[in-house]
């Protein structure tokens, strides 16, 4: 059974910087097409970032130059590095794998930006 669990949310003032951390158990990470989401009070989810199993990013316009989605196969780890924060990047942050037509989500992490 997969299990996702992220960490790394909190509050932060704009300009700010957190990363964000998934653990993966069950299985091992480089076989997943991995995702970070995010949604906000009264938003639809939105896509943030991906990264392939080939090593390829993709970025949500919003995010780019900002954010980074990297991962850690040896401790089954993904992150999602973000810089410069805005008061717009506030959601919930969640971690997503997908193997084939299954997805697997983590409970999420919240990031405030407040000053």
């Amino acid at each position: 059974q997969v299990q996702l669990v992220e960490s790394g949310g909190g509050l932060v003032q704009p300009g700010g910087s957190l990363r964000l951390s998934c653990a993966v158990s069950g299985r091992p990470l480089s076989i997943y097409v991995m995702a970070w989401y995010r949604q906000a009070l009264g938003k639809r989810r939105e896509l943030v970032a991906v990264l392939t199993t080939g090593g390829m990013t993709n970025y949500a316009d919003s995010v780019k130059g900002r954010f980074t989605i990297s991962r850690d196969n040896i401790n089954n780890t993904v992150y999602l590095q973000m810089n410069s924060l805005k008061p717009e990047d506030t959601a919930l942050y969640v971690c997503n794998l997908q193997l084939g037509a299954t997805n697997y989500w983590g409970q999420g992490t919240q990031v405030t930006v407040s000053s």
